[in-house]
């Protein structure tokens, strides 16, 4: 936040992605944090570093971190950025949380347990919408806009759009706001992780195009297939969601 207050400069990745020194300083922050409390555990991070896959083939638990998701919005000072940390056993996310420090939203969610999103009170216990009724409310990307998303618009009954940044999107659909999320473009498994265990401890679900539940370190990329977000049930069949997605 000290960054986001000041005259900060904007750098760009070899794929053209914006970086500040914001994501820099979060990254060792966190780091940090991470190794004080389970030193014991590999940590992967957006700005870390990819580790090769020889080393990484072998986790059975690490923790995955994105220290600034959506930096597009941070630069924007739109404040829908966030911090995602989610532990990983077994190739799913068990823990996660997802932190926006500009708003003072936060989630987290624990796998069998439950998810919560706190504020100044106490923290308030969140689940997906009982209903999927008509009209559909989207979470959409605020700077990821596509003709396959126009393309889904178009596809539903007068659907509520709701636009947003990061990994916020999918906090939507946990916390009974929006009923889907879809992502018709490239992720990396650092967006997704921490969000995905909120979504799921909330009685949600984060799935491919073709209904497989989103899955970690399986191989050397770290990219994320197409997904949906969503609570008790998707407002199109699946094989008409993957022809919109092509």
């Amino acid at each position: 936040m000290r960054v986001y207050a000041s005259d900060f400069t904007i750098e760009h990745k070899a794929d053209n992605s914006p970086v500040t020194e914001a994501d820099m300083a979060a990254h060792h922050v966190i780091v940090a944090g991470l190794q004080a409390l389970t030193p014991d555990i590999p940590i992967l991070t957006e700005e870390g570093g990819l580790p090769d896959w020889t080393i990484r083939q072998h986790w059975a638990r690490y923790w995955l971190v994105d220290p600034l998701d959506g930096t597009r919005e941070f630069v924007k000072r739109n404040g829908e950025f966030s911090v995602n940390i989610a532990l990983i056993e077994a190739h799913q996310p068990v823990l996660g949380v997802v932190y926006a420090p500009a708003t003072g939203a936060d989630y987290a969610g624990v796998l069998g347990v439950g998810s919560w999103r706190f504020s100044a009170a106490s923290p308030l216990p969140i689940r997906v919408r009982s209903t999927s009724l008509a009209p559909t409310t989207l979470a959409l990307s605020r700077s990821h806009g596509s003709r396959r998303e126009q393309a889904l618009i178009d596809a539903l009954i007068n659907p509520v759009v709701i636009r947003c940044g990061s990994a916020l999107k999918t906090c939507l659909v946990a916390e009974g706001i929006a009923d889907l999320y879809p992502r018709f473009g490239p992720t990396s498994e650092w967006d997704t992780a921490a969000s995905q265990c909120v979504l799921e401890a909330a009685g949600g679900q984060m799935t491919t195009l073709t209904g497989e539940r989103l899955a970690y370190n399986r191989q050397d990329s770290v990219l994320n297939p197409s997904f949906l977000a969503f609570g008790v049930a998707l407002p199109l069949p699946l094989t008409q969601l993957a022809q919109i997605a092509e």
